[in-house]
């Protein structure tokens, strides 16, 4: 085995031992590697424990600096100039300035990522306290373990209370005012209501889907152009809703992507919003796209209803819009918090500045709609995997295809393993939704064209 020279360098006299370790997402190590800047662009590399998000406020407070999040640009040269795969969690193996987390000490082993090829350097203490002590390192109380944040109730009833407490909380300004004050939504619009109403119709027809559409001209356009999209490739062209319906999309898409467009069309995006992530309608897009793909892969006795979980899909994200709107003087926070903790789910981040989370209030707006329950129940516990209630098969599905397209590069789930159980419990085989995962990326020209046009 072999270090990179920087690594085997700044180890000099220090006792250190190496053990080959690989892990789907490469060596697991102890800690994790952030790298920020300050206004000018100098960089300073924070390492803390892998349990943990760095927590930007006390990091700020720590140094006296507003820091931001490296540009990926940035982070990949410093990649080739060094010659390695990842950022290294040793300090000064970079030049930048280094900041510790405290935690770290507490350790009498740590297993840290040399940044190059399966190897993780085990440090005693004493070992990494000497290496601390002869380099300019930081050390500081600057990240959130994960624990004081929790997992978040199974139990949806008490979203509500979670919500109340968050709103009524992030500003002293709002403290008394009620809940139905400050989430000043529209009712569900007209088409929306009237679309879920033609759900609950089993004599429902496409003459009167394409009416209710095309009532909407620009949910109309949008269905066709859908339709008309290289992704589908239709034969001829695509002329009208009925079109779209009958020969290309079908009843039952176009009755679920009919509702997602018209409650994603009701809030504007964020103009503010997390750098290196995938855009809202991409990841919605995706998203769909994914799990329409994992379901029609299920053999019929244990299929989902197709069009609730594509529905799922496709406002899957729709709890970011809500952040933006209720907590704007907080929504730039939590962006900054992604960018700094990339690896980490949104949903401690969310936790640990708002106490509620996206999932919990898109799933009470959805409930408080009268959407499906299937659909409501996809959104709230699609980050919960531990989830068994009814309908636990849609959020479970989103789950899945969340964190096979980020290994693709798409969305902010977490990068983590997904457990065998959970394909399982599906029946869905993994090295079939590989596949699968793999052929939606290929036409990933066609779907961010598709995005393009309805978030125009």
């Amino acid at each position: 085995m072999s270090i990179p020279a920087e690594v085997e360098a700044v180890l000099a006299d220090l006792e250190y031992s190496e053990f080959e370790t690989l892990g789907e997402f490469g060596p697991m190590g102890d800690a994790i590697t952030t790298l920020m800047q300050d206004s000018k662009g100098n960089p300073f590399q924070i390492i803390y424990p892998r349990n943990s998000i760095v927590d930007v406020e006390a990091l700020e407070r720590f140094t006296g600096l507003v820091l931001s999040a490296c540009p990926s640009e940035k982070i990949q040269a410093i990649l080739d100039q060094y010659q390695i795969e990842r950022l290294p969690t040793l300090p000064n193996v970079i030049a930048a300035t280094c900041i510790l987390d405290q935690q770290l000490l507490e350790s009498d082993v740590l297993k840290l990522d040399c940044g190059q090829g399966k190897s993780l350097i085990h440090l005693s203490r004493d070992a990494f306290q000497q290496l601390t002590a002869r380099i300019d390192v930081r050390q500081g109380n600057i990240a959130v373990n994960l624990t004081t944040l929790g997992s978040g109730s199974l139990d949806s009833a008490l979203d509500l209370d979670d919500i109340s407490n968050a709103v009524a909380g992030f500003t002293q300004r709002r403290i008394k005012q009620r809940l139905e004050e400050t989430l000043e939504f529209p009712p569900l619009p007209e088409t929306a209501q009237q679309i879920i109403k033609l759900r609950a119709d089993p004599e429902a027809n496409i003459q009167q889907l394409a009416r209710i559409v095309d009532t909407d001209p620009s949910l109309a356009a949008q269905v066709v152009s859908w339709a008309a999209s290289p992704y589908y490739a239709a034969p001829g062209k695509i002329q009208s809703v009925h079109d779209a319906i009958m020969r290309v999309l079908g009843f039952d898409l176009v009755l679920n992507l009919s509702v997602g467009l018209a409650l994603d069309k009701m809030l504007s995006l964020p103009k503010d919003c997390a750098k290196g992530f995938t855009p809202y309608w991409q990841q919605a897009v995706y998203a769909a796209t994914a799990v329409e793909a994992l379901v029609g892969s299920i053999d019929a006795k244990h299929r989902p209803a197709m069009g609730l979980a594509y529905l799922a899909g496709l406002l899957q994200n729709f709890g970011y819009l809500m952040l933006a709107q209720i907590f704007p003087p907080h929504f730039s926070s939590i962006c900054r918090y992604q960018e700094a903790n990339p690896q980490a789910s949104h949903c401690f981040i969310e936790r640990h500045l708002l106490g509620v989370t996206r999932e919990q209030m898109s799933a009470w707006l959805m409930k408080s709609w009268g959407l499906p329950e299937e659909v409501c129940t996809a959104l709230r516990f699609q980050n919960e995997p531990a989830y068994g209630g009814e309908h636990s098969a849609y959020a479970k599905l989103l789950f899945v295809a969340m964190r096979m397209l980020r290994k693709h590069g798409i969305g902010d789930a977490p990068l983590e393993p997904i457990p065998e159980a959970l394909f399982e419990e599906l029946h869905i085989d993994r090295k079939q939704a590989e596949l699968l995962i793999a052929q939606i990326m290929e036409s990933s020209e066609d779907l961010e064209a598709m995005a393009a046009q309805m978030a125009a």
